[in-house]
């Protein structure tokens, strides 16, 4: 990765002098917005690798207790690392997604009694909400995004908004935000 970040920065940088930039992009301009980006991929990539930085040893040497919490903190993980993209079938956010679905159906059969508290349970209920719309909308933006509504981008906003209590910039709801506005505009 360290190799297509200098890439992407000589890449930036050429961008930045062909805009006659001196000392670097100049706001808003395209060479920024690569920037910007750029930026953007790095922090989701370190934000993956501290969240999954334990998982794997949790797979291996405790893979009981894998929590659904686990699963879904390591899901947004990667699907922002992926720009949006649901993560593939065998990924490590699908492993650790159905070892706490073996987990949580264990506890489950083990212990009917116990059961999360409502403010838990709405948390997640709202993540579960997000994910659901994020994995339609995302399929959507990757294969045809001109069917791209305003309503859809609408509703993914709303829904990551309540399940986080931010969006995230450049984010999945902004990128279907931007695909609504390219696609009213006349052709």
């Amino acid at each position: 990765m360290a190799g297509n970040q200098s890439e992407a920065g000589r890449i930036i940088s050429e961008a930045a002098q062909a805009e006659g930039a001196p000392g670097g992009p100049a706001k808003g301009s395209q060479s920024a917005q690569m920037q910007s980006e750029l930026t953007r991929q790095r922090n989701s990539q370190r934000n993956f690798e501290k969240i999954a930085a334990n998982v794997p040893s949790k797979l291996v040497d405790a893979p009981d207790s894998i929590t659904k919490e686990d699963a879904q903190a390591i899901h947004r993980a990667e699907t922002r690392v992926s720009g949006g993209q649901r993560p593939q079938s065998g990924s490590l956010s699908s492993q650790v997604q159905h070892q706490a679905s073996v987990n949580q159906g264990a506890t489950s059969k083990s212990n009917t009694t116990a059961s999360l508290d409502s403010t838990t349970q709405s948390q997640l209920d709202r993540q579960a909400n997000f994910e659901d719309v994020a994995a339609k909308v995302g399929d959507k933006l990757a294969s045809a995004p001109e069917s791209i509504s305003k309503e859809d981008a609408d509703t993914l906003h709303s829904r990551e908004h309540r399940a986080f209590g931010q969006t995230e910039k450049g984010g999945l709801a902004a990128q279907a935000q931007h695909q609504v506005s390219e696609n009213q505009k006349p052709s």
